[in-house]
């Protein structure tokens, strides 16, 4: 379950796809498909979230780690086995590292 909290030490990667026309679905069960694998193989990974954008044209990843090093072993695993290769079928990525730092709630 995503945990967005400040201030936990926690790590996310929110990556934002560029996606070909009419490829929205087929990346969203791709990434899926990958976030399955890091979940069974890599301790400390917590989550993946898969958004679609409205318009067609975008999809973003927001995938969470206890930390770092775990972060760091999920982009070992995924390249290892092909996933951040095969991204590209669907797109361009956008990846970045984030810590969350505050938050407002109602």
């Amino acid at each position: 379950m995503p945990k967005i909290t400040a201030e936990t030490g926690l790590v996310t990667q929110i990556n934002v796809f560029d996606v070909h026309p009419g490829r929205q679905e087929q990346l969203i069960d791709h990434l899926a498909e990958a976030a399955r694998s890091c979940r069974d193989h890599i301790p400390g990974w917590i989550s993946a979230s898969l958004h679609l954008s409205l318009d067609g044209a975008r999809v973003v990843n927001y995938a969470q780690t206890e930390d770092e090093a775990a972060m760091r072993q999920v982009f070992a695993h995924l390249t290892a086995e092909g996933w951040l290769d095969r991204n590209r079928a669907f797109g361009t990525a956008h990846p970045g590292l984030y810590r969350v730092i505050k938050t407002v709630e109602r």
